[in-house]
């Protein structure tokens, strides 16, 4: 199979990164819905929603307004406009989903952590859309920089590069079969799982943008890895009593 992926069907070019874009929202939404329905939820469904349309509202601003960051000195063309209306990360989706999420719930008056469903859908749908990417090769800003590692691929370009995309994909297995590993051996309490995810996935990221041929960078870190910096400062209280040797778990 050639890199980038781009078949036809009945004669016109699919984009199959868009395509597992939206097959990652509808599996990961679906699998959400399954999860709930199995497992005694502590929020009531009118509160639910409301935490879900701040995660949506926050990860839609998050997405734009970081992937703006990672070039934010592009000439404000009418072309480059839409370019940056169109560019999002999922990275920004995360963070600005969570605070998306705690602004509505300071809204509502909603105590109770809610994120531990959300974990197992979010790995899932980051899956799916990391094969998109990795199948869009050069098409789409998700490769990685020149190597002459052994892991080194042609993705368009004639040029070895690391593929990040499968970096991630092997990655996103083990932090799943982790965190599975985590809940059947303890329990958690609540609100923990999803915090694990955030801090393993973040710092991940962080040193995974090391290898991506990133144009913009501040004191030699770029917008993304910022942010990963910024995350984990959101939850220094839970990485400190990780430390510390203090325990999560439900008594």
């Amino acid at each position: 199979m050639q890199i980038p992926f781009e078949p036809y069907l009945f004669g016109i070019q699919i984009n199959i990164h868009l395509i597992l874009e939206y097959a990652a929202f509808f599996i990961a939404f679906r699998y959400y819905i399954s999860l709930r329905k199995n497992q005694k939820d502590k929020i009531s469904s009118p509160n639910r929603l409301s935490i879900i349309l701040g995660a949506v509202i926050g990860a839609l601003i998050g997405s734009r307004l970081v992937g703006f960051l990672e070039n934010p000195l592009i000439d404000l063309s009418a072309q480059n406009l839409v370019y940056l209306l169109n560019t999002k990360t999922i990275m920004g989706g995360l963070f600005g989903g969570l605070i998306g999420v705690e602004i509505a719930k300071k809204i509502i008056g909603e105590k109770s952590s809610s994120g531990d469903l959300f974990t197992y859908p979010i790995i899932l749908g980051i899956f799916i859309g990391r094969i998109g990417c990795f199948l869009s090769g050069t098409n789409e800003f998700t490769y990685g920089s020149e190597t002459s590692f052994f892991t080194g691929m042609n993705l368009g370009d004639g040029i070895l590069r690391h593929p990040v995309s499968l970096y991630e994909l092997i990655f996103l297995v083990l932090l799943f079969m982790f965190l599975k590993n985590i809940q059947k051996k303890r329990t958690l309490k609540n609100g923990m799982l999803f915090q694990y995810f955030m801090i393993l996935y973040f710092t991940f990221r962080f040193f995974i943008e090391f290898l991506k041929p990133n144009i913009f960078h501040i004191l030699g870190l770029s917008s993304i890895q910022y942010l990963c910096i910024l995350c984990v400062l959101y939850y220094h209280k839970t990485i400190r009593s990780l430390f510390q040797k203090k325990t999560f778990y439900a008594r």
